[in-house]
Formats: structure tokens, C-alpha cells, sequence
């Protein structure tokens, strides 16, 4: 059968997904075309407006919408006095899914070892001026138990070693190589209450 470059390129975007390969790509792509106006013409609008209307926060690293703004910044009905550091939203929404953690989050966007990432996209300017502006006595960093996850850790560490704030890491209950958003609730809970200071500052 002679291929289709319109087929063929969706399936190759789509095989670039998480957790998907070709095969996997050929069976969506085909239950896509096969149900055109339900899926195809619905979800060709909404990435469109994805694309036109969400972007990065540049203060707290979540997703905003271009028309309500950053929920994360701008509508949280609490003040805390915790902020989470987390590599990237998926990481927030497993916290937030476990109800472990209860604060403000700040997605970096990745690590600093990360290919073609760098220092300045990790928002960790912001995270200093958002320490500092809110009050926050404590940081904790959640990133993963990866080399390249800890390298960030301790380079945020020393970044915010002229602020107030106590700033934890997450237990060594984690696996070695392990990543938040696969870990499980009590995982997560041992690694949040056990949770280790890294530097000598005060509350």
C-alpha cells in the first residue's frame, strides 16, 4: 500500500509522545480517522487555541492561559509559607493529586544537565524574588533522584543560600534514578516526611 505523507508525518509527531511508539501511533492515528468529526475536527480546534492561548509562566514555570493568566500565581486563596521545586508540571500534579503537599509549587522546566536547557530557563531568578516577596520559610526540592536531578538541587541550594529560607530535599527513599511523576502515593509521602534540611538557615 502506497503511503500517505499526511498520515505518515501525523504519525511520526505522534510516536514522539511519551509512552508511544509506531505501532502505538498507527492504531491512534487510525481510530482518528476513523472517527473524523467526533476526534479530528474537535481536537484540530483545541490544539489550536493551546497553541494560540498557553504558554510558560514566567514567575512560577506552570502553564497560563493568555486570557485568564497563571492560576498558580494569580488565584490561590491561601498564603503558605512552603514553596515545592519541581522539574515540570507533571511532577505538580502528582503531588497535588496525592494531597501530601499543601504550598506553592515552581516548575523549573527541567534540569540544568538537560540538553540544550539552560541555567537562565530554569526560572531560578524567579524562585529567588518569589522566596523573598512571599515570606517562604521553606524550600523544598523535589527533584528527581537522578544525577542530573540532584545537580539542580544543589545548585539551587546554593542560590538561595543569602535568603531566610530553610531549604529540604526529599528523603533517600527515593529510587536512584527515579522520577516524581512515577512514584507512588506513599512513596511520596515518606519522601515529603522525611524530607532533610541542606543548609544552616532559620526560618
Amino acid at each position: 500500500m502506497q503511503n500517505i505523507k499526511e498520515i505518515d508525518d501525523l504519525i511520526r509527531l505522534i510516536s514522539k509522545l511519551p509512552g508511544l511508539g509506531p505501532k502505538s501511533a498507527k492504531r491512534i492515528v487510525l481510530k482518528l480517522i476513523n472517527n473524523r468529526e467526533e476526534l479530528v475536527k474537535p481536537m484540530a480546534s483545541t490544539l489550536a487555541q493551546v497553541y494560540k492561548n498557553i504558554t510558560r509562566c514566567r514567575s512560577c514555570g506552570s502553564l497560563k492561559s493568555n486570557i485568564d493568566g497563571c492560576i498558580n500565581c494569580e488565584n490561590i486563596k491561601e498564603k503558605f509559607n512552603k514553596i515545592c521545586v519541581v522539574e515540570d508540571l507533571a511532577d505538580q500534579w502528582s503531588i497535588e493529586s496525592s494531597n501530601i503537599f499543601q504550598g506553592h509549587f515552581h516548575i523549573l522546566g527541567g534540569t540544568i544537565s538537560s540538553v540544550g536547557q539552560r541555567k537562565e530557563d530554569l526560572l531560578i531568578n524567579s524562585l529567588i524574588e518569589r522566596v523573598n516577596k512571599d515570606k517562604i520559610e521553606e524550600v523544598i526540592l523535589a527533584t528527581s533522584a537522578t544525577v542530573e536531578g540532584q545537580t539542580t538541587a544543589y545548585y539551587i541550594q546554593d542560590s538561595l543560600k543569602n535568603t531566610k529560607a530553610k531549604v529540604t530535599k526529599l528523603a533517600q527513599g527515593l529510587p536512584i534514578g527515579g522520577e516524581i511523576e512515577n512514584l507512588d502515593d506513599g512513596t511520596l509521602f515518606s519522601a515529603f516526611k522525611n524530607r532533610e534540611k541542606l543548609n544552616s538557615n532559620s526560618n
